[in-house]
């Protein structure tokens, strides 16, 4: 079952009873003659965004929610995210797999980054192949990236496809401080990074010891990792918004609430096809079994490529 993502960007007060969530609204209007009150069940929450500087959420109510591998995102007073909660143990074997995941091999590592970079490669074709941009260049990348990407691969693929992504002549420049729709991305990028460290810890594994990414700053270096082939859907999100003519240069509640809607997108995994936040459960629980060494491939998410399968029919 997909967990459910919460988002809070009114004042509110959030607490625990019976295992529930209970949500007040102090300045949401009563109807009806019903008090502004509800409450969700804990263990169908997955993510919760508390993006308003008047919210006030109870001790049994977080423990609650980390207890139930809930992943609880704080935002600052100009709604960007800037904490996350996750839950100290989050699976029954954690001790063991934090042995694996430690003792991993510098080849294991590489093998594993290369499948990465080869998946988000193919991703970012699809979402070109589908916006009419020529990709055979793409798709060279995507089969000659060795172990550990020592050609960079990544980098000339992300070049081309920020290039062109959203027109040829849009001169968009990603980049964390840029203008609009640098703003879309980058929430969505913090949100799925989140969804995957909850998907993480929830496989037994330590989000802060990464495959690739090695910043002694970054406490989750894995995460950041495993979410790669996986950027290309808040991309894709993000064309969609643009393409709908929406006004985006200011991130407001109804664009925070799509983006929020990338949990419940379509992916496609090994001929099954289930909400992302279930994929990554499957990704992560994939990964576990590397580290064992009871499997020698991550299973990431891949898109359609229509170009792919014409010339494929077309041999």
């Amino acid at each position: 079952m997909i967990k459910r993502t919460l988002l809070f960007s009114n004042p509110a007060y959030l607490s625990k009873r019976n295992e529930q969530l209970l949500i007040e609204l102090p300045d949401a209007p009563k109807l009806d003659g019903k008090d502004n009150k509800r409450s969700i069940p804990i263990e169908d929450i997955g993510v919760v965004i508390l993006d308003n500087q008047q919210i006030t959420i109870t001790h049994a109510a977080l423990a609650a929610l980390l207890q139930n591998n809930a992943a609880v995102i704080t935002c600052n007073d100009t709604h960007h995210p800037v904490g996350l909660f996750l839950p100290l143990d989050g699976h029954d074997v954690q001790s063991e797999r934090f042995r694996h995941q430690i003792t991993a091999t510098e080849p294991l590592k590489k093998q594993l980054w290369q499948q990465t970079i080869s998946a988000k490669i193919l991703n970012q074709a699809a979402i070109l192949n589908e916006r009419g941009i020529e990709i055979d260049n793409m798709l060279h990348w995507a089969k000659s990236v060795r172990s550990g990407d020592p050609d960079n691969y990544e980098g000339r693929a992300a070049a081309y496809y920020w290039r062109y992504i959203f027109g040829a002549k849009a001169n968009f420049f990603r980049r964390r401080e840029g203008e609009a729709p640098n703003n879309l991305l980058n929430y969505g990028y913090a949100i799925l990074r989140a969804m995957v460290a909850r998907s993480l810890v929830g496989s037994g594994l330590l989000p802060t010891l990464g495959i690739h990414h090695r910043n002694k700053y970054n406490a989750y270096c894995l995460a950041d990792d495993i979410m790669e082939p996986y950027r290309p859907y808040v991309d894709k999100l993000v064309c969609e918004i643009v393409d709908d003519g929406e006004d985006f240069e200011f991130l407001t509640i109804a664009l925070k609430a799509r983006l929020l809607g990338m949990a419940e997108r379509d992916v496609h995994i090994e001929k099954e096809h289930s909400p992302l936040m279930v994929g990554l459960q499957r990704t992560t629980a994939s990964l576990a079994k590397c580290y064992e060494l009871k499997n020698r491939k991550i299973l990431y998410p891949v898109m359609p490529l229509k170009i792919a399968e014409s010339r494929k029919a077309k041999a």
